[in-house]
């Protein structure tokens, strides 16, 4: 009879915990977020001519926060509608340059936030793969997780020739920054 007693309780004591244990996961819920259409993202360059700027069109991405941090990211870039102001040829460059037909997306996955804004992950594009830190601001309202930076890319660094055009005349900078104001919309 005791040790029925004892088994008796032994499950009342595993059901408590169970439960304890339960409650206190509910407590850290993640919040599940798509990238709205306001984001932006953009990229500025220099030539031997001039400065430009391409946007890209279509971006995509989810996230996971806990409370204002975010514990997920997964943000696409499709290169095929990475576009500038200065026309199809440029468009063209751009594309071949970030070696559209080995990656048609540029892809950042998050690894961690560290010190409370600065995001490290690692960013795929034109056939390389690299970990890399980003310096963030990070702000939350209502609803939305916004994730606003800069990251400077040196194009050699990827294995990416600088385009040229006009018999080499004109020549791409090696080096670009990457603008993004990325708004992330509870589900």
């Amino acid at each position: 009879m005791n040790r029925v007693k004892i088994k008796q309780m032994t499950m009342k004591n595993q059901l408590l915990l169970l439960l304890v244990f339960c409650v206190s996961l509910s407590g850290v819920a993640q919040a599940n977020y798509l990238l709205g259409k306001e984001s932006k993202l953009t990229i500025d360059g220099t030539s031997t001519i001039h400065d430009w700027t391409v946007t890209a069109n279509t971006i995509s991405g989810s996230l996971k926060a806990e409370g204002t941090l975010p514990k997920e990211i997964d943000f696409q870039v499709a290169v095929a509608n990475i576009k500038s102001e200065r026309g199809s040829t440029m468009d063209k460059k751009t594309h071949n340059a970030l070696k559209i037909e080995i990656q048609p997306e540029i892809v950042f996955t998050l690894k961690e936030v560290q010190s409370g804004s600065s995001v490290v992950g690692t960013l795929s594009m034109a056939g390389k793969k690299k970990e890399i830190e980003i310096s963030t601001t990070i702000s939350t309202s209502d609803n939305n997780l916004k994730i606003s930076g800069e990251y400077p890319i040196t194009l050699l660094d990827w294995d990416i020739e600088p385009p040229t055009a006009m018999f080499g005349q004109v020549i791409v900078g090696n080096d670009v920054t990457v603008k993004f104001d990325l708004i992330f919309e509870k589900e």
